[in-house]
């Protein structure tokens, strides 16, 4: 059954993850077919992987994904919470669905598709904001624990890493698996479900 009253979404992102993408697509269409409401949050793999052992081409994208994150949060800092999501959007689609692996190229073209100022750029090379972005990220993982990733949601409150999808649930079957999340949250007592993943993610 629909929702009768608001439930409240935040969602915690670093624009790199592809899976945070399509979950963030999937709670679009949630906001289409239930009455949510969604606060957006910047978390960063960058600050989740810092003194971590890892694989020399992962330690190479965490190294470039300190930039997305920090031109995110410069800008909030500068323009209000209202620039998260744009940015986010516009960030993604570079990224996921453009295939844009030039992190200069995207933040240049987010920061102008959202009408902000071009010279926010320089943030993706400055620690400058980094106290804030590391007070994001902490909000959100610390909900949740150092053991998971992107995205974490919390589902009127209650918080979890995931749901992690591989395609974008639309319309109705979006809003009832809103609805189990949501069921889900409500039990003190549960924590997790998981399995392998057997599939890539496709955002189309």
């Amino acid at each position: 059954m629909p929702e009768t009253t608001v439930s409240k979404a935040d969602f915690w992102f670093d624009p790199l993850c592809p899976f945070a993408w399509i979950t963030s697509r999937w709670v679009g269409e949630v906001e289409e077919v239930r009455d949510i409401e969604t606060e957006w949050h910047v978390m960063s793999l960058s600050v989740l992987n810092e003194g971590r052992e890892l694989d020399p081409d992962y330690r190479k994208a965490m190294d470039k994904a300190w930039g997305p994150v920090r031109v995110i949060i410069a800008a909030r800092e500068q323009h209000g919470d209202h620039v998260i999501k744009p940015l986010y959007d516009a960030m993604g689609s570079l990224i996921h669905d453009g295939g844009e692996q030039d992190f200069g190229v995207v933040i240049s073209k987010a920061l102008a598709e959202c009408g902000l100022p071009a010279g926010l750029a320089a943030a993706a090379s400055s620690d400058a904001f980094d106290e804030q972005l590391r007070a994001s990220h902490e909000e959100g993982i610390s909900l949740v624990g150092q053991d998971v990733g992107t995205p974490v949601v919390a589902f009127n409150g209650t918080a979890f890493f995931g749901p992690v999808l591989t395609r974008i649930p639309r319309g109705e079957e979006a809003g009832r698996l809103w609805d189990a999340a949501v069921t889900l949250a409500a039990c003190p007592h549960f924590f997790e479900i998981k399995r392998s993943r057997t599939e890539r993610p496709e955002f189309n």
